[in-house]
């Protein structure tokens, strides 16, 4: 890679995490194997305000254990935003049920309710909220309908580790929550996962799955299902431990890019910015920039336009039900007409460079590049005469 190319992300990583790093490969063996999972899990527990968590291998993963626990199965719906990771709806497959994919929010970029409403049916049997850039939904909403028609709710909070509604956390709202920690994500372990839960239930029933179906502390191998093997290595839990312990310092982080992006690019006409519902906090995962349609400039020429200036980008998610993978998918041919914010939000945007090493110099540089490119598109002039 061109080291003077400005990457979308990157973590912080610190002599902490090289320290624990070091004793987890060392020392984390045999019976004392386990040692970093159990600081790692009761920590972010803790950061979350839940009761369980459990490390796994990925988001993926969790989301997948989320639905296996849950019971959700074949002839089963699960609700999905449009625009997300295929991840978010990949495990909806995995275990033989139908995901239906729901319009989003035009302000939060998130799971629209009056959308989650109209695709429940008889079948409907968990809905999939995702916390898409570190934004959140109307969540006490989505909770509201998902109460009243007996829905389970799975929120993916991969991208939003310590954005909050009021002063409870992201991850804290559904049936489980779900995290991220890959190395693009804003606490890492270099790939990895949580699954978080205050449901006695599901946190039995999860740790059960997750090690091949066998009770929990059994050395006989006597497995009662044929289930999964989703467990995380001791190294990751060290490195993980070390990251939630700076928790409050890498979200800072984030909100310091995003001010920087703000600042510089909020007052460009035909531009958003990530919004943030009234009594939420943002923790800009990703600081994003959508273009107003009228501007004629998509997010692939965008992005082919700030790459050529030295700045990677990547593009704000396409709607899944466009994409080939759900090609021949009957519900994805639905979502195509329905979904009119997923088709609108989503051709325009494109992530801009965040990662935790950033410097105010390249964000400045970065902000320079997007108004060159958007002067090319007569928006400098706009500029000039609303000053």
């Amino acid at each position: 890679m061109n080291q003077n190319r400005i990457p979308v992300a990157g973590p912080s990583i610190t002599q902490r995490e090289i320290d624990y790093v070091t004793d987890a490969v060392t020392t984390c063996w045999y019976g004392e194997a386990n040692k970093y999972h159990a600081k790692f899990e009761q920590a972010f527990a803790e950061y979350i305000g839940v009761r369980h968590a459990v490390s796994l291998p990925s988001c993926t993963s969790a989301i997948h254990l989320s639905l296996a626990a849950l019971g959700v199965g074949p002839g089963d719906e699960v609700i999905v935003p449009d625009v997300t990771w295929i991840a978010s709806a990949a495990p909806i497959s995995y275990v033989g049920a139908t995901a239906v994919f729901a319009d989003i929010d035009e302000r939060s970029w998130c799971l629209s309710p009056q959308s989650f409403e109209t695709c429940i049916t008889k079948n409907t049997k968990a809905v999939i909220v995702v916390d898409l850039y570190g934004s959140m939904p109307e969540m006490a909403r989505i909770r509201e309908i998902a109460a009243r028609h007996g829905i389970a709710v799975v929120e993916d909070a991969a991208e939003a580790f310590g954005s909050q509604i009021g002063d409870r956390m992201a991850g804290s709202f559904g049936d489980t929550g779900v995290f991220s920690f890959h190395g693009s994500k804003t606490m890492t372990t270099g790939e990895g996962g949580m699954l978080v839960t205050d449901r006695d239930d599901l946190f039995e029933r999860a740790c059960f799955l997750r090690d091949h179906g066998r009770v929990p502390g059994d050395v006989n191998f006597f497995n009662h299902e044929v289930a999964f093997k989703y467990k995380m290595s001791s190294m990751q839990a060290a490195l993980g431990l070390a990251q939630v312990e700076r928790a409050e310092e890498l979200v800072g982080r984030k909100r310091e890019i995003f001010s920087w992006y703000e600042a510089s690019l909020a007052a460009l006409p035909g531009v958003s910015l990530n919004a943030t519902l009234p009594g939420t906090t943002n923790s800009y995962w990703m600081s994003t920039i959508v273009l107003d349609s009228s501007i004629g400039l998509d997010k692939v020429e965008f992005g082919r336009a700030l790459a050529a200036r030295g700045v990677d980008t990547r593009p704000f998610f396409h709607p899944l039900s466009s994409i080939p993978a759900y090609q021949h998918d009957a519900e994805a041919a639905k979502a195509r007409t329905r979904n009119v914010a997923s088709y609108q939000l989503s051709p325009c945007g494109v992530n801009l460079p965040c990662g935790l090493s950033l410097t105010r110099e390249q964000a400045d540089f970065v902000c320079d590049q997007v108004r060159a490119v958007l002067a090319e598109c007569g928006i400098s002039a706009a500029v000039s005469e609303a000053a």
